[in-house]
């Protein structure tokens, strides 16, 4: 077993902006792991419908 590790997962959230409303994107985490806990989320990204990539900070997440 590794000490320290860093995994990527995906998963489907429902983001809002302004310009196109709500939407539901697939948004990658990079996470960090001691021990197999997380400790740290290192950078989450998501993929567009024309295959960019873009960070989720220009995106809120929709409740």
């Amino acid at each position: 077993m590794k000490i320290i590790q860093v995994k990527r997962k995906s998963k489907v959230e429902k983001r809002y902006t302004k310009r196109m409303g709500q939407l539901a994107a697939k948004v990658t985490y990079v996470k960090k792991y001691v021990l197999g806990i997380p400790v740290k989320t290192l950078y989450k990204y998501r993929q567009t419908y024309y295959g960019e990539i873009k960070d989720c900070k220009d995106c809120h997440l929709f409740v």
